[in-house]
């Protein structure tokens, strides 16, 4: 729950340009969070050098892989529709092979190969450079599966083809797995344990995109705020490392300085951050640096200390309410957005009303917020009964939307009457008049075109709002545009 799920980007299919010579056609879609689709991109740039070129159209693929997510059951059971689309495709094309990859390709092993036989070959997210040899083991007609979970693997040594993609924004993955077992999370258990990835893999990423023109990057992994490179291998085995180690260790402040510095005509996002390892220190480099995005991305789940502690979040609510106050003591114009669940085992009335008072305490700009859905495989599943009647979940959800939409609208009046500076994404959905981008705190702006162009940095005047977007007129270039 703690990745960001964006639904308008749910079953994307991924195209990139085609490389002369390939004769082969991948179709690969993804469901789940950002770090799903950035794996599409790794998985899409293996098998480019192994003769596939991408296609939009399912039924002249010659092998279909869809990324997947097993952090709601909604997640799962749209992948098992398209599994079934995929499979009535393959009766007419029988030399079509089918392979799920990801947290479900983990999770659902045995299920998808052996019980249902409705794919030829899994993969698990830290088994993707194996695709070429699980291929010829299906070529040869046999199942093909690898799920072992590693201790080492970040990919850094693979530039991900950039698909679909604006020529704007990237993301570039600086850690893999989660050590964090928080009861509701499927999380550790089909992405392994937590290790980070070498900073300089990381600025040469980034350097490439700044070559190609894109003007922001967001920094992803499943807890950002851990990152730590003291050589290789997982974080928790630092303490195990070598003086020398240790002493040149770069942690998550480093990295972001690093890359504020090196790229100053870029801006920085990271997601997704871990309220109990976020360190001041990340804060104020984030005040530090113009172009650090104020707006950081903290889950928090419930607003009771009970039943946070229930999730084991390693955190209070009056702990998490004193980062709060640290955030906007140092950046006071920041955004803040969060996650939240609604109807955890064991969830009281005076529970529910903790979360609402701990919302109307921070003022979120924005939420991810769902009804509470048991994980095979969780702590929460195997441990504790989900004994919330549906009802009462939808009820306590609604009302918890209800006051993110009255809180969004008034953070996003705050911006009326100010000049922000807006990197212009795209055209606007509904005026091909206007551009659309987003400003430092991650609220969607629009504006008349006027002479400017995507990947622009623009001065905006804001005049007017609505819940979630602001509307205002260009004034000028920003002085990231010098």
């Amino acid at each position: 729950m703690e990745k960001i799920i964006e639904e308008n980007k749910q079953g994307t299919s991924l195209v990139l340009a085609q490389k002369e010579g390939n004769t082969k056609k991948l179709f690969i879609e993804s469901y789940g969070c950002q770090m799903n689709f950035s794996d599409s991109e790794i998985v899409a740039s293996i098998l480019h050098e192994q003769g596939y070129n991408t296609t939009q159209n399912l039924e002249e693929a010659d092998l279909v892989l869809v990324n997947t997510c097993s952090i709601r059951d909604k997640a799962e059971q749209t992948v098992r529709k398209r599994l079934e689309k995929y499979n009535a495709v393959k009766k007419i094309n029988p030399t079509m092979k089918v392979g799920v990859l990801g947290c479900m390709a983990e999770r659902l092993k045995s299920q998808f190969l052996e019980e249902e036989k409705i794919v030829d070959m899994v993969v698990g997210p830290d088994a993707y450079k194996d695709i070429p040899n699980l291929l010829k083991e299906v070529e040869e007609g046999r199942d093909a599966i690898n799920v072992i979970l590693s201790k080492e693997e970040t990919y850094g040594d693979i530039s991900p083809v950039r698909l679909n993609s604006n020529g704007v924004n990237a993301f570039v993955s600086i850690t893999r797995g989660c050590d964090n077992m928080c009861t509701f999370c499927v999380v550790p258990f089909t992405r392994g344990r937590e290790r980070s990835r070498e900073p300089q893999s990381i600025l040469e990423e980034i350097k490439d995109l700044y070559d190609r023109g894109f003007k922001e990057v967001t920094l992803l992994g499943q807890n950002v705020d851990s990152y730590l490179w003291y050589g290789g291998g997982l974080k928790k085995d630092f303490d195990k490392a070598t003086e020398m180690q240790k002493a040149t260790a770069v942690d998550f402040a480093q990295l972001l300085e690093m890359c504020a510095v090196q790229f100053p005509k870029m801006r920085f996002r990271f997601s997704t951050s871990n309220p109990q390892d976020m360190h001041v220190e990340v804060i104020e480099i984030m005040a530090k640096y113009h172009n650090i995005c104020n707006y950081i991305h903290l889950p928090v789940q419930s607003g009771s200390t009970r039943i946070l502690k229930e999730m084991n979040r390693q955190h209070t609510r009056e702990e998490y309410m004193a980062l709060v106050d640290k955030i906007y003591e140092i950046i006071p114009d920041i955004s803040l957005s969060q996650d939240m669940i609604s109807g955890f085992p064991t969830e009281t009335e005076e529970d529910h009303q903790d979360t609402l008072s701990l919302m109307e305490y921070v003022k979120y700009d924005f939420g991810f917020m769902f009804a509470y859905s048991e994980r095979p495989g969780t702590l929460a599943a195997r441990k504790m009964v989900d004994d919330v009647p549906e009802e009462v979940k939808k009820r306590r959800l609604n009302e918890i939307i209800d006051l993110q939409q009255k809180l969004g609208l008034e953070r996003t009046k705050r911006f009326l009457g100010q000049e922000v500076e807006v990197l212009i994404e795209k055209e606007s959905k509904r005026s091909n008049e206007h551009w659309s981008g987003r400003n430092s705190q991650n609220t969607v702006v629009v504006f008349p075109k006027e002479n400017y162009k995507v990947g622009d940095f623009v001065m905006v005047k804001i005049n007017d709002c609505t819940a979630a977007t602001l509307i205002g007129e260009a004034i000028g270039y920003s002085e990231m545009m010098n």
